[in-house]
């Protein structure tokens, strides 16, 4: 049986590369992300600046972010649905 699978749009891309980073995709996901980025330059492009300002930012010593920074940034994040 050969099933086509709908292609991934820029705005899900978007939204999964985190989990993409991670390696938290299903299978599924994963070779979908893939194909797209294949043949999308935006998202190429945009997946390599997340992928640069994750590993810049897994360098800062904890103490770095202020107090009012954190609470600023846990209370921008706390409406964001989870996964």
């Amino acid at each position: 049986m050969n099933e086509q699978v709908e292609q991934l749009s820029c705005r899900e891309l978007v939204e999964l590369v985190t989990d993409y980073l991670e390696g938290a995709l299903s299978d599924e996901e994963h070779a979908r992300f893939e194909e797209h980025i294949a043949g999308c330059g935006g998202c190429k492009v945009y997946l390599e600046q997340i992928r640069r300002t994750v590993q810049a930012l897994g360098h800062l010593p904890e103490d770095a972010l202020t107090a009012d920074a954190e609470r600023d940034l846990l209370e921008a994040f706390r409406g964001w649905p989870s996964a």
